[in-house]
C-alpha cells in the first residue's frame, strides 16, 4: 500500500488581501474620526504604507486593516507589522504579507512531528512548504491536529490530503 501524504504550506491570497486593504482604505476616507489627520493605507510595492498625523492614528489605521483581514478570513499571523516610525511631520507604519514557511520554522515544524507526533510519520522540507508522509490516514489526522493546537507564529495550511 502506497504511502498518504499531506503538505504544510502557509499562503496569503494576495486578492482577498486587496480586497481587505480596499475596504480598509475606504472606511478611513469615510469614518468622521479620521477627517483631516492625513490618515491613509496603500500597497507599496509588496508591503502596505499607512500613514497618519500621529502615532496613535496611524495604529487605529491598522486597526481597521486588520479587522478587515479578519472578515476576509486571512489570519493576522501572516501580518507582520512593525511600529509608527516618525518621518517629517507624518507618521509611517510598514507592514507586510508573510508567505512561504521559512527554513527555520520548517525546522521546527518538522522536529514537532519527530517528538510529538506518532511514530511511522515522515516529515520533508520542499522549497517553502513541508511534506509529511504516513503508512496510516490516521496517523496524518494526529499530525494536523497537533500542529494546529500547538503555538506557532505563522498560519499553517494544509493541503494536497492523499
Amino acid at each position: 500500500m502506497a504511502d498518504s501524504s499531506f503538505d504544510i504550506v502557509s499562503k496569503v491570497d494576495h486578492q482577498e488581501a486587496d480586497n481587505a486593504l480596499n475596504q480598509a482604505r475606504k472606511e478611513v476616507e469615510q469614518r468622521y474620526d479620521f477627517k483631516g489627520t492625513g490618515a491613509s493605507i496603500a500597497w507599496s510595492g509588496e508591503q502596505i504604507l499607512i500613514t497618519a498625523n500621529s502615532e496613535e492614528r496611524a495604529k487605529a489605521v491598522l486597526d481597521v486593516f486588520q479587522s478587515k483581514l479578519i472578515k476576509r478570513g486571512i489570519s493576522l499571523k501572516s501580518l507582520d507589522s512593525g511600529d509608527p516610525v516618525a518621518s517629517g511631520k507624518e507618521y509611517r507604519l510598514v507592514s507586510s504579507l508573510k508567505d512561504g514557511i521559512s527554513s527555520e520554522n520548517a525546522k521546527k515544524i518538522g522536529k514537532i512531528i519527530r517528538d510529538e507526533g506518532p511514530k511511522g510519520v515522515k516529515s520533508q522540507i520542499q522549497g517553502d512548504e513541508l511534506r509529511v508522509q504516513s503508512k496510516s490516514r490516521d496517523d496524518l489526522q494526529a499530525v494536523i491536529a497537533l500542529l494546529k493546537g500547538s503555538d506557532l507564529d505563522i498560519d499553517l495550511q494544509f493541503i494536497n490530503y492523499r
